[in-house]
């Protein structure tokens, strides 16, 4: 089996999902986040994340588990769900089990095909349940709302698996495939076209980062596809002529949703599914000869120079291209027929690629059900994600919220003056490294600066791209004693603008710090002004006498003038509330 793993935080709205009480049983406990193999000083993050998930573990806390029935594969997702409305992830899992394989010349799921689908349900059931599961929400998409023995098919999973499945409406899906692809995505005010070709059917969906303006499921997936127009003793070389009647039946069906589509302004376009994920990846290996990147985006022209050179090969030959994944080489002509024409029909030119679906949208959903939801108290997916990676680790809340509040007052006064030039952006990069900067200590006091670095580069936090990351975790880095420079590794790997962005940021940070040492907020206020053409002032306010804090900033004068070109003169100013 396929076991991915990833640390995540969401609450977003709205509706239904079914699901059955499990019995307790003993917990193993699993890595609560790390999706890269990535080590320090001879220690893997994985048994660091071992660590961080015992330690967060509570009597106040349970695990669900989330299963997304496919019609190409089983999803599940095991959770952690925490008293603040933010869950934790343990575990994910993908089996292919072919359910839809068979069924869509006579609308009947196949017997090798249930008792696939059975074993593998079984199999996490089981899993679960080790895990201490408290529950299971579990719901089946395409090819069992379609399949006339669905009943049937339902009692077995009930019967031998234990599990109570609910078939999903083609609008439920394509809503629970929105929440949970947009919960790894910063639109800002941008509206998006999201698109996930599944084995049965293709969810459409166009909304903003907070709510959904449309939703559609047309009857065209890759798996349904292939069974219309390929027999399964057809393994060889797909013709041009052949490929053209699949784009021409898609366009025939999709038609009245793209003419809906057509009429709303969408910024972005984003792509999801095993399909998309898998068409990019061949395309950045055959056209731009490299892997493809998280925050890659496939453009239309890349689709159109691979498409031909998937349908000249034999089945054997597709299997064995550069980057395909040997298990949907039968389908993945299908597939590209599906993206391909509705990109030409909407004039979409390139797609982001995210590996986000209906199983990351199941407990998005969950959370948004429980009770006694209290006010949401963060803006964002960003944030929620951040503060759950230092809640994992067990940072000191108030001292990473009063570090990143001077942090920013830097940041905004430093503007005003015409330090910088930098705006809302790397002004929210630097509120997250900040709120981050010391959740390492959890591990080592000593090396505390680099673990920070590695846990977050290592976590998945949601709605961040790469290079955000990378920025955020060097400005943690950096927030004490030297100053970054290119010997450093982690300096050095970013581009040229980043470095830039990370030497200003880190600054404002170490000082930020400084004027925090005793983790006591004694400090109320910070604003720079200019007292000299080549002289900056730094006002430290605050109700009582400060010296540590004081001590610990003059030491950053130095690096300051270094960064800024300008002297930095400290004035403290004590205010006493009468």
């Amino acid at each position: 089996m396929t076991a991915e793993r990833s640390t995540t935080v969401f609450d977003l709205p709205s509706s239904c999902v079914g699901g059955k009480l499990s019995p307790k049983r003993p917990r193993e406990r699993w890595p609560s986040f790390v999706n890269r193999n990535i080590s320090h000083d001879g220690t893997p993050v994985s048994q660091v994340v071992e660590t961080l998930d015992t330690k967060s573990v509570g009597p106040d806390k349970h695990v669900v588990a989330f299963l997304d029935i496919g019609t190409n594969s089983v999803r599940m997702l095991l959770a952690r769900i925490d008293p603040n409305h933010s869950f934790s992830v343990i575990s994910q899992q993908k089996e292919v089990v072919r359910l839809g394989e068979g069924e869509f010349r006579d609308n009947q799921l196949q017997p090798q095909a249930i008792r696939r689908a059975v074993l593998v349900c079984s199999q996490f059931v089981q899993m679960a349940h080790a895990h201490g599961a408290h529950e299971i929400v579990a719901v089946a998409t395409s090819a069992s709302r379609d399949a006339s023995n669905q009943a049937a098919f339902l009692r077995r999973l009930d019967r031998e698996a234990h599990l109570d499945v609910r078939v999903i409406s083609g609008k439920e899906e394509a809503r629970l495939i929105y929440l949970g692809v947009v919960s790894g995505l910063n639109l800002g005010d941008k509206r998006a076209l999201f698109i996930d070709i599944g084995g049965g059917s293709t969810e459409v969906i166009v909304g903003t980062q907070s709510q959904h303006d449309f939703l559609d499921s047309l009857k065209l997936g890759a798996i349904r596809l292939t069974s219309r127009f390929f027999q399964p003793t057809d393994v060889g070389p797909v013709s041009d002529r052949l490929y053209q009647q699949i784009k021409q039946y898609v366009r025939t069906s999709a038609i009245r949703t793209l003419q809906q589509l057509k009429q709303w302004r969408t910024d972005i376009a984003v792509g999801s599914s095993g399909s998309i994920c898998n068409l990019a990846e061949i395309a950045f290996r055959m056209v731009h000869r490299r892997p493809w990147k998280r925050d890659d985006v496939l453009t239309l022209s890349d689709l159109q120079q691979i498409i031909p050179r998937l349908c000249e090969c034999t089945l054997e030959e597709r299997a064995k291209l550069p980057g395909i994944n040997p298990e949907r080489a039968d389908i993945i002509v299908a597939g590209a027929a599906i993206l391909e024409t509705i990109l030409e029909e909407l004039g979409v030119n390139e797609v982001r690629v995210s590996e986000r679906g209906l199983r990351e949208g199941l407990p998005i959903d969950y959370l948004s059900r429980m009770e006694h939801l209290p006010p949401l108290e963060l803006r964002s997916f960003r944030e929620r994600s951040a503060f759950q990676l230092g809640r994992s680790c067990g940072f000191d809340e108030n001292h990473a919220r009063t570090v990143a509040r001077l942090s920013l007052e830097f940041f905004d006064s430093a503007f005003q003056i015409g330090l910088h030039k930098m705006g809302d952006w790397e002004r929210e990069l630097l509120e997250y490294a900040a709120l981050l900067h010391d959740i390492g200590a959890f591990l080592s006091y000593s090396k505390h600066r680099e673990h920070s670095y590695y846990f977050i580069r290592s976590a998945d936090l949601l709605g961040f791209d790469n290079t955000e990351i990378a920025i955020i975790a060097a400005t943690a880095l950096f927030h004490g004693k030297s100053l970054p420079q290119m010997k450093h590794r982690e300096f050095a790997e970013l581009d040229k603008r980043a470095r830039k962005i990370v030497r200003s940021l880190c600054m404002f940070l170490r000082m930020a710090e400084a004027l925090d040492r005793s983790h006591t907020g004694p400090v109320t206020s910070v604003r720079f002004f200019r007292s000299a053409p080549e002289t900056i002032s730094l006002e430290i306010v605050s109700p009582v006498e400060c010296q540590l804090e004081l001590w610990g900033v003059k030491r950053h004068e130095l690096s300051f003038e270094q960064v800024f070109k300008h002297k930095l003169v400290v004035m403290p100013k004590v205010e006493t509330s009468l």
